[in-house]
């Protein structure tokens, strides 16, 4: 799964960021697992008009910072993170990038939603930077990826956002769901489905 990337060459690497344990653990993969240091990080955040954002991530990544001998989890907290902004989790967030990968480039793009479509919008930004890996946090429900095709021209109303993404991206698109702390993640892409990868 390494996204179409050129010998020598650097990707860009676009993250859904969320409010969400979802989205952390799709951060968490892709910064030990897909990103390397020549490459390009985008988080995208999708807004929803007139909709606030939960503060749930930034109680979930305050956490004591971990020692500069130990393995930096995006789960730890950056810096005090209690409900000073509804946008506070994307610069937790990217501070974790900089801390797990120092030497890539982190950019921020906040959009609206368009078309009432969120799976849509993604898809429309994808195109737009050109980007090479697209990479977004996966709550399965017991009925997903038992084994059926979603039809490449259905709309994202009638499926999970990760399941359109993953079908209808021209980029490859990797579904992320952590299983636990220290269990590993499931992984989905248009090729390959439950890929059980071990932390």
């Amino acid at each position: 799964m390494d996204g179409g990337r050129t010998p020598g060459g650097k990707r860009k690497v676009m993250v859904v960021a969320d409010p969400g344990r979802e989205s952390v653990g799709a951060l968490e993969w892709a910064l030990y697992h897909a990103v390397l240091e020549h490459d390009e990080i985008i988080l995208l955040h999708v807004e929803q008009a007139n909709v606030r954002r939960s503060s749930a991530l930034s109680a979930f990544l305050r956490r004591p910072p971990a020692t500069a001998s130990s393995r930096v989890s995006p789960h730890a907290a950056v810096s005090a993170a209690d409900g000073k902004g509804d946008y506070e989790f994307l610069e937790v967030m990217r501070a974790k990038c900089k801390i797990v990968q120092p030497k890539v480039t982190v950019q921020v793009e906040r959009v609206e939603l368009e078309t009432k479509d969120k799976a849509a919008t993604i898809l429309t930004y994808t195109k737009l930077f050109r980007v090479d890996l697209l990479v977004i946090g996966h709550r399965r429900s017991s009925s997903s990826f038992l084994g059926c095709k979603l039809s490449g021209g259905m709309s994202s109303k009638g499926a999970d956002a990760a399941e359109f993404l993953i079908e209808n991206s021209k980029c490859l698109c990797v579904g992320v769901q952590k299983k636990g702390q220290n269990a590993g993640y499931l992984l989905n892409t248009k090729t390959h489905k439950n890929f059980w990868l071990l932390a």
